[in-house]
């Protein structure tokens, strides 16, 4: 018989092990519960949390069991027996002197139980943390025999490291939705819904197809390449791919290729291990790490190297890779988005970019056409800016007369959209509040009068024979400066990494 009991003692303290994992706090506690009864007997059993210096009983069962006792609390300071089990962590038995002393019993004026009725006191403690005791009661008098009170302590402690899981997993459940929130309101903030918005409202029809063909491939897991002028709005295309996607609530991560160190790429996007190169103090995540789940952007993919392509071309095909300086694969669940305003066709072939990457890739690309194309949009972009600046800053408000329109609808915008906003930004600046005249947005209310870039266009020229000729004209504009006010880059509207690697490419640096 004293095997099959021990038999029986074992097998519930194995369904009492099995809680330690359960996310559910009540569940945890009711299932304890359950447990107890067949390892020792009580008509009350009852779970009490620590909470400041009251014990507020969480759940309780047995016979007794009721409502009252449910939402029964009591102070911790007028107890000294559970204050002494506490201190002491291991469970105590209360004897008769117990039942007359001042404290009297925890549930004294809830239940009807007789004098010197079986009681029994077990601490739940983890680490240096006290989180509360369980408490038995029987209607019958005796004090629990020692093997039981043995019992109860390995019980309290099974039942305390159940307790500490579920709570740590109900705490990162909270931060977990806490994060998912900032992250739906920083989405908010970074103009995740003005992306949607800005295509699906599109006026001209070039933008509506492109907006068409985002939304049909959007709900896939297929790479997409959207290629376009710098400025075009690359960005805001991929956004709403993001957006639209059942990725929509994973991460949202964006490297742009052209800004970071050559030596440095392979390690932001795949990570590394400590050591792995001078510098590498501690192990770091990748880009892909980090966006798994979600969606990768990979900004001016045509000036990603080759030493870092290889590796890209395994993580779209298996989706796995290896961090740097280490041999332990890492899969991750990412999907791609690249985008670039470089012909990649050609940097192929000057054997800058793999053709088998390309043709990942571009499974289905996307082209954003420039504003020159849509000029029928530049009111609609325009004045958007313009009431998001007065609600944002609170000045203004401003407002574009006609003919300052047709003068925009009639300039080139090499920079596209880019250099739409950044003239209205400046504008703003300038003009408190009003009416805005080309001047005020730097531009000539002459339409004949264009940039260099109208200048050389011509169906006798190439694509490459113009776009030469412009950064040459660009230059001498210029003066040969890059950076600054009315350097190159700002008059172009080109980000600086993309102008020098286009003067590198033509030879002219």
């Amino acid at each position: 018989m004293a095997v099959r009991t021990e038999w029986v003692q074992d097998a519930n303290l194995d369904g009492l092990a099995r809680l330690v994992g359960t996310r559910n706090t009540a569940e945890v506690l009711e299932q304890a519960l359950i447990s107890l009864r067949s390892l020792m007997p009580y008509d009350l059993a009852a779970v009490l949390r620590l909470r400041g210096d009251e014990l507020v009983v969480e759940a309780a069962s047995g016979p007794l069991a009721s409502d009252v006792v449910r939402s029964h609390r009591l102070s911790l300071s007028k107890f000294p027996t559970i204050q002494r089990a506490l201190e002491l962590r291991h469970p105590i038995p209360l004897e008769e002197h117990h039942h007359g002393s001042e404290e009297g019993d925890p549930y004294d004026g809830i239940l009807d139980l007789p004098h010197g009725h079986s009681c029994m006191v077990v601490p739940l403690f983890s680490g240096g943390e006290n989180l509360g005791v369980i408490t038995l009661d029987r209607s019958s008098c005796g004090v629990y025999p020692q093997g039981q009170v043995e019992l109860a302590a390995v019980v309290g402690q099974l039942v305390a490291l159940a307790l500490r899981f579920a709570d740590q997993a109900e705490l990162l459940d909270r931060y977990r939705l806490r994060l998912k929130e900032e992250n739906r309101l920083l989405v908010e903030e970074t103009g995740a819904d003005a992306a949607t918005r800005r295509l699906e409202s599109a006026v001209s029809a070039a933008m509506r197809e492109l907006a068409h063909l985002a939304r049909q491939v959007s709900v896939t897991d297929l790479p997409v390449l959207v290629q376009g002028e710098t400025g075009t709005g690359k960005e805001v295309v991929c956004q709403a791919l993001h957006t639209w996607s059942d990725r929509r609530d994973g991460p949202y991560i964006k490297l742009n290729c052209a800004a970071i160190p050559e030596a440095l790429v392979e390690s932001e996007l795949f990570g590394h291990v400590k050591g792995a190169f001078s510098g590498a103090e501690r192990s770091r995540d990748g880009r892909f790490v980090t966006a798994s789940g979600g969606t990768l952007l990979l900004d001016e993919i045509g000036e990603l190297p080759l030493s870092a392509q290889a590796k890209l071309l395994r993580v779209l095909q298996e989706g796995q890779f290896e961090p740097v300086g280490s041999d332990e694969t890492v899969t991750v669940d990412v999907r791609v988005l690249a985008a670039t305003n470089v012909d990649l066709h050609a940097a192929v072939a000057d054997g800058r970019f793999r053709q088998d990457l390309l043709y990942r890739l571009a499974v289905f690309p996307l082209r954003v056409p420039p504003l020159r194309d849509r000029p029928e949009e530049i009111a609609q972009i325009a004045q958007a800016f313009l009431d998001d600046e007065h609600r944002r800053s609170r000045r203004g408000p401003w407002s574009l007369p006609e003919a300052t329109l047709a003068v925009m609808r009639a300039a080139p915008w090499a920079g596209n959209v880019r250099e739409l906003l950044n003239a209205l930004e400046r504008a703003t600046i300038v003009v408190p509040a009003g009416a805005l005249s080309p001047r005020d947005l730097g531009l000539s209310s002459t339409p004949a009068v264009r940039t260099v870039a109208a200048a050389v266009a011509g169906p006798e020229l190439t694509w490459e024979q113009n776009e030469r000729a412009y950064l040459e004209q660009l230059l001498d504009a210029s003066e040969g400066r890059l950076y600054g006010p009315g350097g190159a880059a700002e008059k172009s509207g080109l980000k600086p990494t993309t102008l020098r690697s286009k003067l590198v490419r033509f030879g002219l640096r």
